[in-house]
């Protein structure tokens, strides 16, 4: 299993955490600071954040919630991160917080962005994060093998 899948599969294990509602998606998110990036030292990937929708107060997203529960003290180099989610960043938010892919962006840590699935347009249409990732020089890269699975899990109790 590649490197890519097993940061996807623990991804798709937090997106298992997430309380069911049928006007939301259950997606878990993942912050990988790879082996040779700026600020590690060791011969390893660290994994520096997990977090899965509605783990915290206030309608949260995954990657929002990753973001949030990153200690200060581990917050990397810029564009040296990446985070895995088992479904693309929203680019709108109906509930008025910002777009996932605002808080990636404006974190300045990322590098890359691995996607396990694209977003449905159950409940916004034409999702633009692939273009604004774009536009700030952040790849995007759809991760091929759990596609079904992160479909699954994200669309539990619609």
């Amino acid at each position: 299993m590649s490197q890519d899948l097993i940061y996807m599969a623990l991804a798709l294990e937090e997106a298992k955490k997430c309380v069911p509602t049928p006007t939301a998606f259950c997606v878990g998110a993942v912050i990988v600071l790879p082996k040779g990036a700026q600020g590690n030292t060791t011969d390893k990937d660290i994994i520096l954040s997990t977090g899965y929708s509605r783990e915290l107060p206030g309608n949260t997203h995954a990657e929002q919630c990753s973001l949030d529960k990153l200690a200060d003290n581990l917050r990397p180099s810029p564009k040296s991160a990446v985070i895995y989610t088992t479904m693309e960043p929203c680019s709108e938010r109906l509930s008025g917080n910002v777009p996932c892919v605002d808080l990636i962006i404006g974190s300045g840590i990322f590098k890359s962005v691995k996607v396990g699935v694209i977003e449905p347009d159950t409940f916004i249409k034409n999702n633009v994060g692939k273009q604004k990732l774009d536009a700030a020089g952040i790849q995007y890269i759809l991760v091929s093998g759990l596609e079904k699975e992160c479909l699954e899990v994200a669309t539990f109790g619609h």
